[in-house]
């Protein structure tokens, strides 16, 4: 795992930034940095690629899960081997801790996690860790902890826009040294929309396919390869124009016709581009039915709202939280 092999896009640009800073000044600005965002999306990944970073400046680097540190807690207090455990962890340069999530419920493993955290941090020592979800949504976490995580940089990760998917799969692919036909990187991208890891096992599944059938690779060999993989486990709940509309209405506190009206104020105007991004990203929904759905909106008025929302999420922290916490309020609803 490298910075160098991470793919950056809108979705991901800003916490790939957050963990090259903590690499390469540990222990300064952003400590501790937590990073959150869904399954299979690159926070290992990123993880990984500071501490590998680190690692060559000659630091000392302590990666581990956060059931590997409550196994590691239980049996240093079942072999009385506690002395040995907290030179361990309090001996690190940089602590990277993966799932943070799975303490939340673990008292004594709290405890314990509380003054390692203590003890790294007033000498100086990076803290890096992830979680599925953000502090304040760790409901079994306790407060000092909770209060702790958030000292540092909070960095979100989302599921991947398709250009980032796109990306993703070419680099894979050339890492393969394989020639993938864009028709078929684009069903890949198009199918696999929520989970990093998923998208990339697809592209091995098909090209090992076209390997031992001695098969080119396309469009049916791709559908044929993937058949026995359920759709939908694979791909949150189909997100209907419809819902988007409604989400982004109650959100902004507008009606749902206004955004499909003509209208172009401001108060209405960043709400329909949001929910031009939001059909096609989550949606996967084509441009010319986005602007059906939008009040016969033609291509480039559609292509212009969704690229301004792609390209401003990179830089602007208030719009990133809108669209989670409207995609969150989608997908709950989808349950």
């Amino acid at each position: 795992y490298s910075f160098a092999t991470f793919i950056v896009g809108a979705t991901n640009r800003f916490a790939h930034a957050a963990a090259l800073g903590v690499a390469e000044s540990p222990g300064s600005s952003y400590n501790p940095f937590f990073i959150y965002g869904g399954v299979g999306l690159g926070k290992t990944h990123l993880l990984h690629a500071v501490g590998n970073h680190c690692r060559m400046d000659g630091r000392r680097v302590l990666y581990v899960t956060s059931e590997q540190f409550t196994n590691e807690f239980i049996n240093s207090i079942r072999e009385r081997r506690n002395e040995e455990f907290r030179s361990k962890y309090r001996g690190a340069d940089i602590l990277l801790i993966d799932d943070i999530q799975f303490i939340a419920d673990k008292e004594q493993t709290q405890e314990e996690f509380f003054h390692t955290f203590n003890d790294l941090h007033s000498s100086g020592r990076q803290i890096v860790v992830s979680s599925d979800r953000p502090p304040g949504s760790l409901p079994l976490l306790e407060d000092r902890l909770r209060s702790r995580f958030e000292w540092g940089l909070i960095a979100d990760i989302q599921p991947p826009d398709l250009e980032t998917r796109l990306a993703i799969l070419r680099a894979k692919a050339e890492e393969h040294a394989v020639m993938v036909p864009e028709d078929v990187l684009d069903l890949l991208a198009r199918r696999y929309q929520h989970n990093i890891r998923e998208l990339e096992g697809s592209l091995n599944r098909i090209v090992a396919y076209a390997r031992l059938t001695q098969s080119p690779l396309s469009a049916d060999l791709a559908n044929l390869a993937l058949a026995d993989i359920s759709v939908e486990a694979n791909r949150r709940p189909t997100i209907s124009a419809a819902a988007v509309i409604n989400e982004v209405a109650s959100y902004f506190s507008v009606r749902p016709d206004e955004l499909r009206s003509k209208g172009r104020t401001k108060r209405v105007a960043l709400p329909r581009q949001i929910a031009m991004f939001l059909m096609i990203e989550v949606g996967q929904m084509r441009i010319a039915s986005v602007g059906s759905e939008l009040g016969g909106r033609d291509h480039s008025t559609v292509h212009h709202g969704w690229q301004k929302i792609l390209a401003e999420a990179n830089s602007n922290a208030r719009l990133r939280r809108d669209l989670s916490e409207i995609q969150n309020r989608l997908f709950s609803s989808q349950k």
